[in-house]
């Protein structure tokens, strides 16, 4: 492409010239660049607005960034785009579960382990999340009594 048509914005770019946005924010990534990989996603983003892979993968990247109010509305819009995108549904379920929204977080939980995903490396997650969707269910809630003492709760100081 000549100077002139560069310029002035001539001849369209084959779509091979075309950048791959994702695969950028994923080498970003790797590289452990997470606010650049972030704006390689939002560009991926614009051109596929609907793509649930790009958007949890922006959950990822703002999950180890401690951004974890954009990880939850990403991985929810990802769901709401492919509700059984079972990796959506474990890295929110973790989220949610530090944030203490433990019914959602069981929620989410249970919706992975409905559909996980098949591989050797996957049932090391899969186990980790009924392991700890079991811990919560034999956990015992807290008396509504505000009254509590030490002997009963040890955690708890008078």
């Amino acid at each position: 492409m000549s100077f002139w048509d560069r310029l002035t914005g001539g001849k369209p770019k084959p779509a091979t010239e075309n950048l791959d946005y994702l695969n950028e924010a994923l080498a970003l990534e790797r590289q452990g660049d997470y606010d650049a990989a972030l704006t390689s996603y939002r560009l991926a983003l614009r051109q596929r607005p609907n793509n649930h892979k790009v958007l949890q993968n922006m959950a990822i990247a703002y999950s180890k960034l401690g951004q974890l109010d954009e990880a939850i509305r990403c991985y929810r819009r990802a769901l709401a785009i492919e509700p059984k995108l079972s990796g959506a549904h474990y890295g929110l379920a973790f989220l949610l579960l530090r944030r203490g929204e433990l019914s959602d977080a069981a929620f989410h939980l249970e919706a992975f382990l409905m559909d996980p995903p098949r591989s050797a490396e996957a049932e090391r997650w899969v186990k980790h999340a009924q392991k700890t969707l079991d811990e919560m269910k034999s956990a015992e809630p807290l008396p509504s009594n505000p009254k509590l003492t030490t002997s009963e709760y040890p955690g708890i100081a008078e």
